[in-house]
């Protein structure tokens, strides 16, 4: 028999869970750099544009599904038109590909919260230090391991005793601390110039690739075509309010990313004199540079112990909710109690994650297109499947069966008071749109352009 399928108690644990999908490594780090590189207020203003409509559509679209159907993202799809099967698959194997990287990368950040909490946080402003870690094959595998084995423990309790519990802790003290840092940070000497470069606009700096990098964060950010929406809106009640919910969702989102700007952009500015050039992108703007700029301040080791706290939570957050889409995914297709594909599911990440974590290291020599192991796979999913997957979607929804199937779903609960701006952006917006990140992404990874 097929394990009964548990849902969210109620409306907060719904938003806090999906919130905490959507707060990831994204907001912390690649969101402040995009901003300082494309005009700070400019690119805030078009990401805020993008979010309350493209972002609000597609995110909609997937909880709606999900909710509709009861199903996990392999049969979602399927069960409203078998010749769509094929979309089941390809949204399944987004967060199949993500969740061991990702789990490699969670893994950094709790080794990094643990040299901190150990009073080594100067050992981590050698250049050497990450790079020499990450090179390792002892150390990235412990931390690994210990990263999906706290992730399997949550998911394994369930939805609402498991995923719906821990989002209601760790979601308001990972706003507590990301208020606690920018408070401290903007009010040290200097930061208020770093404030004001990062907010204020300079609409000198508006461009296609502005907009294409605003487009792009979004979609990411947001868990969009990863499968996590369609699985935790079928956790959701009928009786709760989907747009409203997505709402929510969007303002937790963008404001934690707006406020890891706050932390990031003016405590680089200040150490940097002002060079915009030090916020790179990668991990190295993290595990880097931002190690450097906490050992300049006062307290720098208590604010670095409590930055790397706040990312590992946000990492935790993301990586249940990736977890708990391929768990979905497979109890649906097997039929499987939860404990069993959880751990199945934990087996499975530490196995496929071991070439990306040894990737930097013993493995350097595999380069698929000329990229790391990890780099490879973050390639695949982010660049390639996840425009794909919102692609087939938005015509899955706006022409085979029709967005009033959404539109009822939502109606559901309350009056859908978007519902027109809704069925333009689902048909015609979104798809256009979500096509230029495609072709954008492939080109900004081989260099044809840059965002």
């Amino acid at each position: 028999m097929k394990e009964q399928k548990n849902s969210f108690s109620g409306r907060i644990g719904f938003i806090l869970a999906a919130a905490g999908s959507a707060v990831g490594l994204g907001n912390i780090w690649r969101f402040p750099y995009l901003a300082a590189k494309y005009g700070g207020g400019t690119f805030l203003l078009i990401y805020l544009i993008l979010a309350v409509t493209f972002g609000f559509a597609l995110m909609l679209t997937e909880i709606a599904l999900g909710r509709k159907t009861g199903k996990s993202t392999l049969y979602a799809f399927t069960s409203l038109n078998k010749k769509f099967s094929f979309l089941g698959v390809l949204s399944s194997i987004v967060p199949i590909i993500i969740f061991p990287y990702y789990c490699v990368i969670g893994g950094w950040v709790a080794k990094y919260l643990f040299v901190y909490v150990t009073g080594q946080g100067l050992a981590a402003t050698e250049d050497s230090f990450f790079t020499g870690f990450i090179g390792e094959v002892g150390q990235p595998l412990f931390w690994l391991f210990l990263f999906i084995a706290a992730t399997a423990f949550i998911v394994m309790l369930g939805v609402e005793k498991g995923i719906e519990k821990a989002s209601k802790i760790l979601m308001p003290i990972l706003v507590l601390l990301s208020l606690g840092i920018a408070v401290y940070v903007v009010t040290r000497p200097g930061a208020v110039d770093g404030l004001i470069y990062y907010i204020k606009p300079d609409f000198s700096e508006f461009s296609v690739n502005c907009v294409l990098a605003a487009m792009g964060q979004l979609f990411y950010s947001m868990s969009l075509a990863m499968g996590i929406m369609i699985t935790y809106g079928s956790y959701m009640p009928k009786s709760e309010n989907i747009e409203s919910s997505v709402r929510s969702i969007e303002l937790f989102d963008t404001g934690i990313a707006f406020i890891s700007g706050m932390i990031i952009i003016p405590s680089v500015f200040v150490f940097s004199g002002g060079n915009k050039d030090i916020l790179s992108s990668g991990p190295s703007l993290m595990f880097i540079t931002l190690p450097k700029v906490f050992a300049s301040m006062r307290a720098g080791a208590i604010l670095g112990l409590v930055f790397f706290l706040l990312v590992l939570f946000a990492a935790l957050t993301s990586s249940i909710s990736l977890m708990e889409t391929v768990v979905s995914i497979v109890q649906d297709k097997f039929h499987m109690k939860r404990k069993t594909a959880c751990l199945g599911v934990m087996v499975f990440a530490l196995v496929m994650g071991i070439p990306s974590s040894l990737g930097f290291g013993v493995l350097f020599w595999v380069a698929p297109l000329g990229l790391s192991i990890l780099d490879f796979f973050d390639f695949l999913s982010n660049s390639v499947l996840m425009p794909v997957v919102a692609l087939f979607t938005c015509i899955f929804v706006g022409f085979v069966v029709k967005p009033k199937v959404v539109t009822d779903e939502v109606k559901l609960s309350a009056p859908f008071k978007d519902e027109k701006l809704y069925v333009v952006l689902v048909k015609y917006v979104a798809p256009i749109l979500i096509f230029l990140i495609l072709i954008s992404s492939i080109a900004n990874t081989f260099g044809w352009i840059s965002l």
